[in-house]
């Protein structure tokens, strides 16, 4: 199955607008963002767990990355509530459940083989987060040599000055409407520019956004560790 496969064009998805379509364990579906492979993919979708439900135990060889977007999403390792983001490194392994429901965005199989970083990161905590540039407020999740990820905060009326992205660049819009000189992004919409990309974001109602940067250009991870 290929659903936005070619990482060198751009993709736009309403995710509201898409079907949740049943995964093979009962009460758990997925709308899916970007897919390409069959059951085991390369994958960024979003995951919803009915209460009660679970996936069966399964190992990640290219690791998994997500974030809670609703309910509390559970495994071995813990409980993890709306706005924790867990990166699990290539290698390891989980029984993933909810017992009172739970949404995720998730991606599956994009981490380099060497990354072994095992990451929590509660965003609801306001010591987190960091002042960037004016009307700017930066939450750093996690970053190396590959890729960055943080979450944004622009206030109502920001208006940047156009960026260029050599590694490419991943939203996910979480709350208010981001903008830029291409079309207007509302809370739900997945946006993915290719590597190369210049683009100048504003946003008039203010927006909260989930980004990260530079993973695109490696999405092979062709040779060695830096």
């Amino acid at each position: 199955m290929q659903i936005h496969a070619d990482l060198s064009k751009k993709a736009v998805v309403a995710s509201a607008e898409l079907p949740w379509i049943p995964s093979p364990m009962q009460g758990v579906e997925r709308r899916m963002l970007e897919r390409d492979g069959a059951e085991v993919a390369r994958a960024t979708s979003l995951v919803r767990y009915a209460p009660g439900s679970a996936f069966s135990a399964h190992s990640h060889d290219m690791g998994e990355e997500f974030l809670v977007l609703e309910g509390t999403f559970s495994d071995e390792t813990g409980d993890y509530g709306r706005g924790m983001y867990v990166r699990n490194p290539p290698g390891s392994s989980h029984t993933p459940n909810s017992r009172d429901g739970a949404v995720i965005l998730v991606k599956l199989r994009q981490m380099a083989p060497w990354d072994n970083h095992v990451v929590r990161v509660d965003t609801s905590h306001p010591q987190a987060w960091q002042d960037g540039r004016p009307g700017e407020a930066i939450l750093p999740l996690f970053a190396n040599a590959h890729e960055q990820v943080d979450m944004i905060d622009w206030d109502p009326e920001v208006k940047l000055p156009s960026a260029t992205f050599p590694g490419g660049v991943e939203y996910f819009v979480l709350a208010g409407t981001l903008e830029d000189d291409e079309g207007s992004y509302p809370a739900g919409t997945w946006l993915r520019l290719p590597p190369g990309t210049s683009q100048s974001v504003r946003t008039l109602t203010g927006v909260r956004v989930w980004r990260k940067t530079g993973h695109l250009l490696g999405a092979g991870f062709q040779g060695s560790e830096p």
